[in-house]
């Protein structure tokens, strides 16, 4: 793989990764901890579920995956959580998540981007590991954006704020 593409590709999933962060912190900011928790049945997960389910996807998929360090992902827990922290708390472990997925990114060369890994037993490159990481952050992120708004009754103005 060309260096410079893959210098680019690294800069940028590491860059989406703090974009998702800005958004959430928003979306954190304006929620109550009962918000983060709330749920109109099984079917659904509360936001609060959805975060720790992105910090044990990075933590899998970028720290193990990417970085070598041991897998401690429990998955069921993420989804079987309901209310044991804060909306605060939730928020400092999705950026001290994220932080620690950035400086893992940061720091593979370029020409270990199509070295291979198996997260989750499934044989990707490091490019794949990485990419599927950021595709899936910014996809629940999505989610969380939606439920904010409803919740809240508001648009949150996270990439044009328009006056009203």
């Amino acid at each position: 793989m060309d260096n410079e593409i893959g210098a680019l590709f690294l800069s940028t999933s590491s860059g989406k990764l703090e974009q998702m962060t800005t958004f959430l912190r928003t979306c954190m900011s304006r929620l109550s901890d009962v918000q983060a928790w709330e749920r109109h049945g099984d079917h659904e997960n509360a936001v609060g579920n959805l975060i720790l389910h992105l910090c044990g996807n990075m933590r899998q998929w970028i720290m193990h995956g990417v970085g070598g360090v041991a897998d401690v992902r429990v998955r069921d827990r993420e989804f079987s959580a309901d209310g044991n922290m804060s909306a605060k708390d939730l928020m400092r472990l999705f950026e001290e998540t994220v932080a620690e997925a950035r400086a893992v990114i940061e720091s593979v060369p370029p020409q270990r981007l199509t070295e291979r890994t198996t997260p989750q037993g499934r044989d990707v490159s490091i490019l794949e590991a990485i990419y599927q990481v950021v595709g899936h952050v910014q996809q629940h992120t999505g989610q969380i954006i939606l439920l904010t708004k409803q919740m809240c009754g508001t648009d949150l103005d996270l990439t044009m704020p328009r006056p009203r």
